[in-house]
């Protein structure tokens, strides 16, 4: 079972060592899964604990004067942690603490204190410390003062190109989901806790199961096809979903993410729902009054079920 810690001070999680990849792991992508790999085969070689080093907020998002999309959630991404067999997370507090500590101090205290490091695998651009003045050179000079290996990890290429999370969250932008499923190694999914909500897609012929994002930063927005998992059931249930703040009636100030299961007939409050995109319809737009927007999302049913390779008939709402 996977160990999570979130502070720099504390004992000593691997007394016996480890082997490290740090990074920001947004999206866990093929290139992310790699290092991973590397590190977990590593470990068991040398006979320590794999361990991974990784931030909350990203380093990206604390800096940047725009929100940051994500890629994936927190628990997502701890999730990817234990699956790829990490013995030891430590996700730390990306603040104000963090940002002014040197180079230096981090490899001693986090790396060498806290992780008894033995290899340290990071991206061949990475960089941290206070002005990010850390990097593999300076990880290679403190290594050999502290008894580790630095290694740099190359990165993944696919059709010619890096694999990275900017790569990966322009084709979602751009609602190209086909190009982003090589990437990632896996269809692009959000997953959520079913939520009560006001209950108007039911009044318009659609009943929604409704997934906040809570601060999450959603790198799609829009109106989609989608397949639907439910608890830890694959994506497989079809149906149509709305990503977006609800312009013509009772609009919210956060995205929510709205799902129309086709042909579906149950109780999902409460329940974890992973919604897995397929294909971008349109962008969400202000329809002039119910009966627009009514004849807009029968039409966007048919398009989804004809997308879905379901019989595209025309539900009356």
């Amino acid at each position: 079972m996977m160990r999570l810690s979130r502070d720099v001070a504390g004992q000593c999680l691997a007394p016996a060592g480890s082997v490290i990849a740090i990074g920001a792991f947004d999206g866990l992508h093929r290139g992310h899964q790699a290092l991973l790999t590397e590190v977990r085969d590593r470990a068991h070689a040398l006979g320590c604990q794999p361990a991974v080093v990784s931030f909350e907020p990203l380093p990206r998002a604390y800096f940047s004067a725009e929100p940051l999309p994500r890629l994936s959630s927190v628990r997502e991404k701890l999730g990817g942690f234990a699956a790829a067999g990490m013995a030891n997370t430590l996700l730390l507090r990306f603040n104000a603490a963090l940002t002014a500590m040197s180079a230096e101090d981090f490899v001693r205290r986090v790396l060498v204190q806290r992780l008894a490091a033995r290899e340290v695998w990071v991206g061949g651009d990475f960089r941290f410390g206070h002005r990010r003045a850390g990097d593999l050179a300076l990880l290679e000079r403190m290594g050999a003062q502290h008894g580790f290996t630095a290694c740099p990890m190359p990165a993944v290429h696919i059709d010619g190109a890096r694999v990275s999370a900017s790569r990966v969250r322009a084709l979602l932008a751009a609602g190209e989901f086909a190009g982003v499923e090589p990437l990632l190694g896996r269809p692009f999914v959000i997953d959520g806790k079913v939520e009560y909500g006001m209950q108007l897609g039911r009044t318009l012929g659609y009943p929604t199961a409704n997934i906040h994002l809570q601060q999450r930063v959603s790198p799609v927005h829009g109106i989609f096809a989608v397949r639907v998992g439910l608890g830890e059931g694959e994506c497989s249930w079809p149906g149509v979903a709305s990503l977006g703040v609800r312009p013509t009636v009772n609009q919210v100030t956060q995205p929510l993410l709205e799902v129309h299961l086709f042909d579906f007939d149950g109780d999902l409050y409460g329940q974890r729902m992973a919604v897995q995109f397929v294909a971008k319809l349109r962008d969400e737009q202000k329809f002039d009054g119910l009966e627009p927007l009514k004849a807009q999302m029968a039409l966007d049913a048919r398009q989804a079920r004809e997308l879905l390779g379901m019989n595209p008939r025309l539900v009356e709402a």
